[in-house]
């Protein structure tokens, strides 16, 4: 007997599917989730209505949609990826032309019954692309400068049409998915390396031309810079964010206030208490101990990622597999490293924790896509 015909008689089917999914993974994003509702009703004033309860609504549609997409083989989304692709990369072009604006920035397409951020589609796109792409390729092509520039094209396109809305978070986020699914389907370090020289040769060069003729940046961009490195040298202006993020990080202790207890939100002290900086109040609550725990649930979403392109034996599944953990370890790293100063503020959301729709029913899209790696892998 064949491999393909071993495979193939030992994939599952109808309810036997629901048995081999991976329970874990639910179990772990539910618990995540249910302490995002929690934080949600505290931020709220304990009102469940306001942000909790939609929530809650958009988590149970997610749900479904990641047991959707997790009951159909995974051959069929690797060939779905390069019109998964081309459609999300359509509606970033349609953002440009007809996208709703908020806060300054042209990120959403108004459906009526919701408002979609493509660029959250096109996070669990590009990883497709870039996975059925190197499932194709044959290995000793991996690393061939020609060869190469093919997911690089495919990484820079979305991100320059990001930029422009403009997401410079999204933007960074799809630039580090894209090289690391390269690094795992095996693209020489080297690459990476040179790209890392010249970045660092970029930012001194940006520093070294402030105060000259030939200045890279403008004014106000590098009064952002100083901001970042020194929040406290405006406090009540660009560094009151950051300021009072700290302050709440700090206030909260080993344990923290108790819930609903938390002096910087109740007060709204806190900006944007309820989407990008909900660690904050979170932090200032439960304390060192209720962080530590939410980013241990976080980490083992990622171990089971992994663990799931490690026994698998399909080239696009595992790529898959790991560009899907990538993607949601960039989020909270970015975030956390965002509340604490560590990084610029630059909107990227706590996943399955902050305020949104989009970013989530796309995380749980490509949770649906790790289950079905899980579900139809040979046995």
């Amino acid at each position: 007997m064949s491999y393909l015909e071993y495979s193939v008689k030992r994939v599952p089917t109808g309810l036997v599917k629901v048995l081999h999914l991976n329970w874990a993974l639910v179990v772990v994003l539910v618990a995540i989730a249910g302490f995002g509702f929690l934080m949600l009703t505290s931020v709220a004033g304990g009102r469940v209505e306001v942000w909790a309860e939609p929530q809650m609504k958009r988590f149970v549609v997610g749900m479904a949609l990641m047991f959707a997409v997790a009951f159909v083989p995974i051959w069929f989304w690797r060939n779905m990826a390069g019109l998964a692709y081309l459609t999300a990369l359509v509606l970033l072009v349609a953002v440009d032309v007809v996208g709703h604006v908020g806060m300054g920035a042209q990120r959403w397409l108004n459906l009526g019954f919701m408002r979609l951020q493509p660029s959250e589609l096109m996070k669990i796109a590009l990883v497709m692309m870039l996975a059925a792409y190197y499932d194709w390729l044959p290995l000793d092509k991996t690393s061939r400068p020609l060869w190469v520039m093919v997911p690089v094209a495919l990484t820079l396109v979305p991100t320059a049409l990001v930029v422009v809305q403009p997401d410079l978070g999204t933007a960074i986020l799809l630039v580090l998915l894209g090289g690391a699914v390269m690094l795992t389907a095996g693209v020489h370090w080297a690459y990476f390396a040179t790209v890392i020289a010249l970045a660092a040769g970029a930012v001194a060069a940006v520093f070294a031309s402030r105060g000259t003729d030939w200045q890279l940046l403008r004014d106000y961009q590098f009064r952002r810079i100083d901001i970042f490195l020194d929040p406290g040298s405006d406090p009540l202006g660009a560094g009151y964010n950051i300021s009072q993020a700290k302050i709440a990080l700090g206030s909260g202790g080993w344990t923290g206030k108790g819930f609903m207890q938390g002096t910087q939100s109740r007060l709204n002290f806190l900006p944007e208490k309820h989407t990008d900086f909900i660690f904050t109040t979170l932090a200032e609550e439960f304390g060192f101990l209720g962080g530590f725990f939410l980013l241990t649930l976080y980490a083992v979403v990622v171990a089971l990622c992994l663990a799931t392109a490690i026994q698998s034996r399909d080239r696009f599944a595992s790529i898959l597999c790991v560009g899907v953990g990538v993607n949601f370890f960039l989020y909270f790293a970015i975030n956390m490293a965002m509340v604490m100063g560590l990084a610029p503020v630059v909107g990227v959301p706590l996943p399955l924790v902050s305020y949104g729709g989009t970013a989530m029913l796309m995380l749980l899209l490509g949770f649906g896509l790790v289950q079905s790696a899980h579900v139809h892998r040979p046995r």
